[in-house]
């Protein structure tokens, strides 16, 4: 009954609720005016039954004995059937009017909390379309019932709270990673001369250094860039038209000299596809996938990139055959920077 309950909208449990009241009333009501009812019909038949006439003027006419006494069980049995009918009749009319009134009720009482109900349906509707990048562009109307516009008031000030929260944060990213991308440029500029220029007198062991604070450079590198795209995450325009074929043929090409020193295969299928969104977010998020894909394999292994129709919506999906995500971490894996394996 629980379940039931919680699959229903609040519209229809109004509505039962109210049916459930108003049959319990009816019901009620019925039994107890079949009680009275019944109680006064056998009051006036006992009343008809012994009924003697006391006027000494009334007429008086002589029947025999025994026609009197066919006349008086005919008469008796005639009467109590007939009021075992009014009773019958009088019981089941009581219980069409209380059905009626229960449906009655039922219906007006599904018409009006669906009234009532609108400005929630409308809160709900405005509610589903707020995103981050539209936090302070939807306010949800405060010109409602006290209880309506009390929570629209404090679900406004929620979303003025999170937007202030997301512009502080985000200018907090941005301002860290401008101020790190000068001097870790200057830092990869120098290694890159120093790497370029012939040292006679260089160990092994001084080349080796300086290839592994390239590569940690080139990876912090990587992380400002991202930090600079989060950053400006709200400002990216998602209106370009985008051809996914060439996309993802673009982003296999580029990770192609990593794949082939992994021994790994990278692979294209699926249609050729156009949608609508920020062709620097969606190559980004393939080149992720793939990135991974590649990284957390085998030698021998291979990625697979498809694009496919699904309704109105396009599908890309990349599968390959690395170790794969433990389930534990499947949903901490869309937050910025997490790492299944720390030590990569």
């Amino acid at each position: 009954m629980k379940r039931l309950l919680k699959r229903l909208s609040l519209q229809w449990r109004i509505t039962l609720l109210t049916i459930l009241l108003l049959a319990t009333a009816c019901v009620t009501m019925k039994t107890l005016l079949c009680s009275s009812g019944h109680a006064y019909m056998d009051s006036i038949g006992n009343y008809v039954m012994h009924y003697v006439q006391e006027d000494p003027q009334a007429i008086r006419v002589d029947i025999p004995d025994e026609q009197w006494k066919d006349l008086s069980e005919r008469f008796n049995g005639e009467f109590v059937l007939e009021l075992s009918g009014a009773k019958h009749s009088f019981c089941i009319r009581g219980w069409y009017i209380a059905l009626a009134v229960t449906a009655l009720g039922g219906a007006v009482a599904y018409f009006v909390s669906g009234k009532a109900l609108k400005p929630l349906k409308r809160f709900t509707a405005k509610a589903e379309r707020v995103q981050l990048q539209s936090l302070t562009e939807i306010t949800l109307s405060e010109d409602e019932a006290v209880e309506f516009s009390r929570l629209s008031r404090a679900i406004n000030q929620m979303l003025l709270r999170l937007n202030q929260a997301f512009d502080a944060q985000q200018q907090f990213v941005g301002n860290a990673a401008h101020e790190l991308r000068t001097p870790l440029a200057l830092m990869q500029a120098r290694l890159d001369l120093y790497m370029a220029t012939d040292h006679g007198d260089n160990r092994p062991e001084t080349a080796e250094t300086i290839s592994m604070l390239r590569e940690q450079t080139e990876r912090l590198s990587k992380m400002v860039r991202t930090l600079l795209d989060m950053s400006d995450l709200k400002a990216v325009p998602r209106t370009d038209k985008i051809q996914l074929a060439p996309m993802i043929e673009e982003v296999l090409a580029d990770l192609s000299p990593l794949a082939e020193k992994s021994g790994v295969a990278l692979f294209q299928s699926g249609e050729d596809l156009w949608i609508t969104g920020s062709d620097v977010l969606v190559y980004r998020s393939i080149f992720n996938l793939v990135e991974n894909g590649v990284k957390y394999n085998h030698p021998g292994g291979s990625v697979r990139v498809a694009a496919s129709r699904r309704g109105s919506s396009a599908v890309i999906e990349v599968r390959d055959t690395g170790c794969g995500i433990p389930e534990n971490f499947r949903e901490s894996v869309f937050q910025p920077f997490f790492r299944v394996d720390k030590s990569r």
